[in-house]
């Protein structure tokens, strides 16, 4: 019997050993890849911008093509630029977390709940006049809250384009959100109707106005809260009062 029970703890006090040597190798390796990791999502996030800007090319440096992006933040209330502390760790999700940073959504069509006061967008410039807008946007779908970038021209009612970073849709359906033709079909389209009404949308059976695109097929929730998220983010309570502002001629709002 003693025998046994020596056995019995032996192997005990193997496992809990084994278990506690690959805890500090897992640690280990989680702490020494947090940089890289870091700078992976970096490149990322510039990857999506770049592709949203219409700007993408697989042959060329990500870093060295985003130098030309500038970076800047927005008072959502006001639709003026702001400074903003630690401009470099500025995180979005995080402010709208924060109740001192963000604000309750009364008529939360992109049902999102909390929105942070202040957003980061970027502007692509030439001879310093703005030729490219790229605003975040994000709102739920189905079964995910979907992240991206859609770009404008500087007439600021002219996609220029849009690309989802981060979903959870289903593969075929919502997630057709990747899909490269329907990405396509997104430059050029107009952000208002001819009264100035912000009118672009998904539809079904077609698109057959410069404000319509194609619907998802078989992704009604999806659809809908693109159109959702369009409409909350290109309005008045998301950067319609930016986009008002927005001198393009100065770079200034």
């Amino acid at each position: 019997m003693p025998a046994n029970n020596d056995s019995f703890f032996k192997t005990i006090l193997v496992a809990v050993s084994l278990c506690l040597v690959c805890s500090v190798l897992v640690s280990g390796t989680a702490v020494s890849l947090k940089d890289q990791q870091k700078a992976n999502a970096s490149l990322d996030k510039k990857k999506n911008i770049l592709v949203a800007a219409n700007m993408f090319d697989e042959n060329q440096d990500i870093t060295e093509a985003f130098a030309n992006f500038e970076r800047r933040f927005v008072d959502l209330e006001t639709g003026q630029f702001v400074e903003v502390d630690s401009p470099e760790t500025f995180d979005q999700r995080q402010m709208a977390k924060d109740p001192a940073n963000s604000i309750a959504i009364d008529n939360d069509v992109a049902k999102i709940n909390r929105r942070s006061k202040i957003a980061s967008i970027y502007l692509v410039k030439e001879a310093n006049k703005v030729k490219t807008i790229i605003l975040p946007i994000h709102g739920s779908g189905l079964f995910s809250t979907l992240y991206g970038f859609v770009a404008l021209q500087a007439d600021k009612q002219t996609v220029v384009g849009l690309k989802f970073y981060e979903h959870g849709e289903t593969p075929g359906l919502g997630g057709e959100v990747d899909n490269l033709k329907w990405l396509a079909s997104w430059p050029g389209k107009k952000l208002l109707d001819a009264n100035g009404n912000l009118a672009l949308s998904l539809v079904k059976g077609g698109a057959s106005k410069d404000t319509e695109v194609d619907a998802l097929s078989g992704a009604t929730m999806t659809t809908n809260g693109i159109n959702n998220m369009l409409a909350y983010w290109l309005g008045e309570n998301g950067f319609g009062p930016f986009l008002s502002r927005l001198d393009v001629d100065k770079g200034e709002a």
